[in-house]
């Protein structure tokens, strides 16, 4: 099975309601698709969101990555050479991590659908049902409180509550959420990079002190400042997981070694695709350093992926944070992966089992 062409299109999907974060404001996902076929006539999926904020990539640097540099060394490739083909995707170019990561997943869309079976299954196996929480976007409180109240309606038994704009307001805005979900849902908050390290201390200790049980703290400071991170964990009770900080496995060994958090947070749009997670994944394990699988604004297509790393290796992904595809007022794709609320369940289709992608753009 030899790769012949590789085209990019764009699905773009409008949100139930807008994301909100410290760092940006979406009302729309609006991702890069990438459609590899074979010689046998298959054909893989994979997709990239530009997180300019984040990761450094725009919808014009994701399709110059791959159309002029990641394109011409892939075509002709077999597809049974998996190591050989992510060597040179992740050598092709410097960062450019969510372009990697797009063709990534198609190629393991399609290494799996050579074997005629869902990619979980080759990457280890597991049940094949995970769980995921969902975003509250920061906002006033009485709108926070009500989006989380619907999200507990819904069934969603794990709230990730985003702050990071107000250090008094957020305090205010979590134990509010708090009061009104108490023992129905477990609060995770994220103040994504928004505040410093003594600010972060203090609002924890605030909350701590009020009674407030939250699973998990996220990236409270900047994604440079390891060392503020590494403060805030060692001054908190509450589990400080590490996001921006950490995009590869490198960086993975140096924080666990440093001890500066608790918890990784392993998004394929950060790591540049399915392999550097693999690795990552096995790194924490080593070390007996809990995971979360998490995704960007992303739609099902590579949220699939990140639901069969989960399944695979659930050992050290304790966590999941892949509501892409239910923020959205509709899902665009066609078999595969199942979305229900909170629960994503994986089909015995091979690969990703994507049959079809509506409404998908081609450029």
């Amino acid at each position: 099975m030899k790769i012949t062409d590789i085209r990019l299109g764009m699905l773009r999907m409008p949100l139930k309601t807008p994301f909100k974060t410290a760092l940006r404001s979406v009302d729309a996902v609006e991702d890069i698709v990438v459609v590899m076929r074979t010689d046998d006539g298959r054909v893989g999926y994979g997709e990239a969101p530009a997180t300019a904020v984040i990761t450094g990539d725009t919808h014009g640097s994701i399709i110059e990555a791959i159309d002029k540099i990641i394109r011409p060394r892939l075509i002709g490739q077999d597809i049974a050479d998996l190591n050989q083909i992510t060597r040179t995707i992740q050598t092709s170019l410097e960062r450019n991590y969510s372009a990697k990561a797009a063709v990534e997943i198609a190629v393991y869309d399609l290494w799996a659908q050579l074997y005629d079976a869902p990619l979980y299954k080759l990457l280890g196996g597991g049940d094949p049902v995970i769980t995921t929480d969902i975003t509250i976007s920061v906002d006033y409180i009485d709108k926070m409180v009500a989006d989380s109240i619907s999200a507990v309606e819904r069934g969603f038994e794990s709230l990730k509550i985003k702050v990071g704009k107000d250090i008094g307001l957020d305090v205010e805005r979590v134990k509010a959420i708090h009061a009104a979900v108490e023992g129905r849902a477990l609060l995770r908050i994220d103040a994504n990079q928004g505040w410093t390290a003594k600010q972060a201390v203090f609002a924890m200790h605030q909350l701590e002190d009020a009674g407030v049980e939250m699973e998990l703290l996220e990236q409270p400071v900047k994604a440079r400042d390891i060392d503020g991170l590494k403060y805030v964990t060692d001054r908190v009770h509450t589990p400080v997981m590490a996001d921006e900080s950490v995009f590869g496995p490198v960086e993975v060994i140096d924080l666990i070694k440093m001890r500066a958090a608790d918890i990784i947070n392993i998004k394929l749009m950060k790591t540049g695709g399915l392999s550097n997670a693999i690795r990552i994944a096995d790194i924490a394990s080593l070390y007996g350093v809990e995971c979360m699988i998490g995704c960007m604004l992303e739609s099902s297509i590579s949220v699939a992926a990140a639901a069969h790393l989960g399944v695979a290796k659930a050992d050290v992904i304790t966590k999941a944070d892949l509501d892409g595809p239910s923020l959205g007022q509709y899902n665009p794709v066609e078999g595969g992966v199942i979305f229900d609320e909170s629960e994503i369940s994986i089909t015995d289709a091979p690969g990703l089992g994507i049959r079809e992608i509506r409404g998908l753009e081609m450029l």
